[in-house]
């Protein structure tokens, strides 16, 4: 039987799988109960073209003096600047791997901040 977090990994896999045959760069999302971190990878050599997260000390002023980074007013932050990053490094079009997490929540707030930006998926 499978724990939670191999479940996780495995649903990821099968998605990478699928990105890796459409031949674009992807964006990851990894979340956990403190932070959100985004990164868009390139589709040859899998190299990280642009990375933000709750962890940055920018984003953390912003968030306010608590620097809650668990909650979708945060993943809508991240979900913007890693929009900005991709087009600064002239990423437009990529393929959201949600790395196994449900669509809800963070994710999709992310998600929906990174297209309202500007990003094709």
């Amino acid at each position: 039987m499978l724990n939670k977090k191999e479940q996780r990994l495995r649903r990821a896999r099968q998605t990478r799988i699928r990105i890796a045959q459409q031949g674009v760069a992807r964006l990851t999302v990894n979340r956990t109960n403190l932070h959100i971190y985004a990164a868009v990878i390139s589709e040859d050599g899998g190299k990280v073209l642009a990375s933000a997260s709750t962890l940055e000390a920018e984003i953390r002023t912003s968030l306010g003096g608590s620097g809650k980074g668990g909650n979708t007013a945060a993943a809508q932050l991240i979900g913007k600047r890693i929009a900005e990053k991709a087009k600064a490094a002239g990423v437009e079009k990529v393929a959201f791997d949600r790395s196994g997490f449900a669509y809800h929540g963070r994710v999709k707030a992310l998600a929906d901040a990174a297209r309202e930006a500007g990003l094709q998926f």
